[in-house]
């Protein structure tokens, strides 16, 4: 392997993940005009730009993607080489790099991250707030918590929750002027906030279940949001209907500021569970958390 084709992969594949030279620095201990020297050498020796660069934005170029899917996964095998030998020894140690969404880590990670982090101080967590589906090997994330039907078929999964109901929820000051829906059908003289999926620019579609069949109602919709949290806030505000998991809305929905709507008719996804590429389940810092989910009586057995 020749040395120079080596010079400067960390430091592409940091911007290319940040999409920040100034992250990217950061990340490397570096500065950000070390970074960018960097990348400009890589570029140089290579003959091919490898970002477009803006005043705001950095993104990868054709040939600066392609060359990311292939080293992402290399590197992350590489470095999954060195985590697996640190795993021989038995205390959890290095980083432990999370993906999750805001309200998964509220509800299973929250409630047990201080005493966690007082059992094991030589391991550091890494978490990743991402409401999308994650790749978790090109990402080089450790595991992950996503509902179960958005796993992928070849990561191994630990179900944390029982199956979680989907729920349509508005606040008291909203239904009092509006009116409170009895049936789907009744949901076009609404109106919705939705959210739409940060990858796939899609739409969530709002589906209901009646008589053994699902069905999915399109609202007419004044707001779109691609932060979960902003469902909620913008409902507690009395702007519309947001369609969101029960347990994401659970703190609201106790104190009163937001209601359930149409709760006969909702449909229930596969619940949360902690997923992760089966090479990575004997590594001692993934062991230490699954047995602090175990001790939360999260996971049985």
């Amino acid at each position: 392997m020749d040395k120079d084709k080596l010079d400067g992969v960390a430091v592409f594949l940091a911007v290319a993940e940040l999409a920040s030279f100034t992250a990217a620095g950061a990340r490397l201990d570096i500065s950000a005009s070390a970074v960018s020297k960097a990348i400009r050498v890589l570029e140089q020796r290579h003959g091919v730009p490898l970002f477009r660069r803006s005043t705001r934005k950095v993104a990868l170029t054709e040939a600066g993607a392609t060359l990311f899917a292939r080293l992402a996964p290399a590197v992350g095998d590489i470095d999954l080489a060195f985590e697996e030998l640190n795993g021989f020894r038995n205390t959890a140690s290095g980083t432990l790099r999370l993906s999750m969404t805001r309200s998964a880590c509220r509800l299973l990670i929250e409630p047990m991250l201080m005493q966690f982090c007082r059992d094991h101080p030589q391991l550091q967590l890494d978490i990743t707030f991402d409401e999308g589906t994650v790749d978790l090997i090109a990402g080089r994330y450790d595991a992950g918590i996503r509902l179960g039907e958005a796993l992928a078929q070849d990561m191994v999964a630990i179900r944390l929750t029982p199956p979680l109901d989907w729920t349509l929820v508005a606040s008291p000051t909203y239904l009092q002027r509006m009116g409170r829906p009895a049936t789907p059908r009744e949901l076009m003289m609404h109106t919705a906030i939705t959210y739409r999926f940060v990858r796939s620019g899609m739409l969530h579609h709002w589906e209901f279940a009646e008589d053994g069949r699902n069905f999915t109602v399109d609202l007419p919709t004044q707001l779109i949001v691609n932060d979960r949290s902003k469902l909620l806030d913008f409902a507690r505000m009395g702007l519309g209907l947001a369609y969101v998991g029960v347990f994401e809305a659970q703190e609201d929905l106790q104190a009163g500021r937001l209601e359930q709507v149409l709760p006969a008719y909702v449909t229930p996804s596969d619940g949360l569970h902690l997923y992760f590429p089966a090479r990575t389940q004997g590594q001692a810092k993934l062991r230490a958390l699954i047995e602090a989910l175990r001790k939360q009586h999260l996971i049985q057995g």
